[in-house]
């Protein structure tokens, strides 16, 4: 069967999310370096330096999730639709947060943005249940 248009959305989106998160680990890289030797005191110039490197080794550990994720809905494995389903249901939840947030200090601008990244969410899981879809994959779970 031949990959659904939304699969194929889904995939290259994980991908391009793969590609920024490279981009976000390299840039903590560079920053954590550039503020550990900008530092005046040596203690805090390796509090600057170890907090970029941290942060930049989890970039890069999402960035691989999003990229194999990204490869296996490509092919259509059904693990990676399941995958998909359960982080961005996980996702939905701490949008729900953010939305209740930004109405309890009136921000507009993020609940908007809040609301379509919430939007989008919903669409993905509702996406990837169809029946079609789950056939696409070859699965008949979750």
């Amino acid at each position: 069967m031949e990959r659904p248009t939304g699969v194929t959305v889904i995939a290259v989106l994980a991908f391009i999310g793969a590609f920024c998160l490279f981009f976000a680990a390299f840039g903590m890289f560079l920053g954590g370096a550039i503020l550990s030797s900008l530092a005046n005191r040596p203690g805090l110039g390796v509090i600057a330096g170890m907090g970029g490197a941290i942060v930049g080794v989890v970039f890069l550990g999402v960035a691989a999730v999003y990229l194999v994720l990204g490869i296996g809905l490509w092919k259509l494995q059904n693990w990676a639709r399941i995958v998909t389903v359960i982080l961005v249901g996980l996702g939905l939840v701490f949008n729900a947060f953010g939305l209740l947030r930004s109405l309890l200090h009136f921000h507009v601008i993020l609940f908007f943005m809040q609301a379509v990244v919430t939007a989008i969410d919903v669409w993905i899981v509702v996406y990837l249940l169809t029946p079609n879809v789950k056939q696409a994959f070859g699965g008949t779970g979750l």
